[in-house]
């Protein structure tokens, strides 16, 4: 069996980000998704297209086939009353440069936005993945591939095409780059699990854009 549209695929991968291995997958814990549902990067995809079980893989995306170019527009000044919890009290965790901090935009998705500065009526955040403008070197191995049942077709591998607003925009590994999961699922490859965990934190702060 090879890699094909509605395949269920089990990874391994390296993600090496500027000399830095920035993520990776395991053969304990693999990455697992839906092929050809656009669960992942379109061209990271197309790279494991036609695999088997067993073969090996190695490619590089610009950053035009990965998260693009860092938009100046997605650079925002929030007020920072919206980052005061229920008691009226500021989150103090979130008020320091290098925070990490999920959004809900108003479209009700979840996006992960990095505080760069802290002023006295203002916060500014960086919307855009923190991926964006990096070359994206991949190397790795399938580990499994079987055919998607019709329930894991209709409903998503994790259940994500049934769980409002938050799929589609977790990352497709298990880094630190994003703050989509409890777990600190990021953004590198892909557009996410579809495990829908990106409202796992219960700490979204709602924005405009």
């Amino acid at each position: 069996m090879t890699i094909s549209k509605d395949k269920v695929v089990a990874i391994t991968y390296e993600l090496e980000v500027e000399g830095q291995i920035a993520d990776r997958a395991t053969r304990e814990k693999p990455l697992e998704y839906i092929h050809g549902n656009h669960n992942l990067l379109e061209k990271f995809e197309q790279n494991l297209e036609g695999k088997s079980a067993g073969d090996g893989f190695a490619f590089t995306l610009t950053p035009a086939e990965g998260y693009g170019e860092v938009d100046p527009e997605r650079i925002i000044d929030l007020p920072k009353d919206m980052f005061k919890g229920p008691d009226g009290n500021y989150i103090e965790e979130f008020l320091r440069a290098g925070a990490r901090v999920p959004l809900v935009n108003s479209a009700g998705q979840m996006v992960p936005g990095v505080v760069l500065e802290v002023s006295e009526a203002t916060v500014r955040m960086d919307l855009n993945s923190p991926m964006a403008g990096k070359t994206l070197h991949f190397t790795g191995e399938v580990v499994s591939i079987r055919e998607a049942t019709e329930k894991e077709l209709k409903e998503g591998l994790h259940g994500e095409y049934v769980q409002s607003n938050c799929h589609g925009n977790c990352g497709g590994c298990h880094g630190e780059d994003g703050s989509c999961s409890d777990e600190g699922d990021g953004e590198c490859c892909g557009k996410g699990h579809g495990d829908g965990r990106c409202c796992g934190k219960g700490k979204g702060h709602c924005h405009d854009k």
